[in-house]
């Protein structure tokens, strides 16, 4: 059986391989093997769970939705790749490049990403304060204040962002407004909220801090 990777653009073949199953998956790995170019590669949902990419040339590829769980992408060039909502769990990103790569939605948890370059996703602001907005019980918002000393933190996985503590500014829609989450924590209007604990793991969506979104469009929808 012959399989064809595609470039996504042209639909120029990159790489052709024959085998006696239908699997990507060995494509890929075939085409890695022989330094094949798979710039701009259509790779749209492949399963390429556990893949041994290591160095591979996937500049520009579309690799959303893939299966990258587990997958070795040691020194691969991830540059302008597609990777929205690809499962990269466990993954192996190190000395990656991911210049322009597209993260959004993407799960990163447990991902290997010591050195990795060009790693950029930042919806906040990395240095001084900035407001953001926070869905509270029963339809309550917030307006926060995200101070200048308070760390920070976006995520690949979604619009949402935490900070280490806020200053709220105004309540909407009540007086004073309860979390969501714990049911407990009270925001007032000029007072600092502080969460139990902060964790600035970007690969982490649900986790410890003090969530919220930068539009108070957001904050309303979610």
């Amino acid at each position: 059986m012959k399989i064809e990777i595609k470039h996504v653009l042209t639909g120029v073949v990159l790489f052709a391989h024959t085998a006696d199953v239908n699997s990507i998956a060995i494509t890929v790995k075939t085409a890695v093997a022989q330094s094949a170019n798979l710039y701009g590669a259509n790779l749209y949902g492949a399963n390429l769970y556990g893949a041994n990419l290591y160095g591979a040339n996937l500049y520009g590829a579309n690799l959303y939705g893939a299966n990258l769980r587990g997958a070795d992408l040691y020194g691969a060039d991830l540059r302008g790749a597609d990777l929205g909502g690809a499962d990269l769990r466990g993954a192996d990103l190190r000395g990656a490049d991911l210049r322009g790569a597209d993260l959004r939605g993407a799960d990163l948890r447990g991902a290997n990403t010591d050195q990795v370059k060009n790693l950029t996703f930042t919806i906040v602001p990395e240095e001084g304060a900035f407001v953001g907005w926070k869905k509270l019980s029963g339809g309550v918002v917030a307006k926060l204040e995200i101070p200048a000393d308070a760390k920070r933190t976006s995520t690949t996985r979604s619009r949402k962002n935490r900070a280490e503590f806020v200053r709220v500014l105004e309540v909407f829609g009540a007086t004073e407004g309860v979390s969501m989450r714990d049911h407990k924590t009270v925001y007032r209007a000029g007072e600092i909220v502080r969460p139990d604990s902060y964790n600035g793991d970007f690969r982490e969506e649900c986790t410890n801090g003090i969530h919220f979104f930068i539009t108070r469009a957001e904050a309303e929808a979610y």
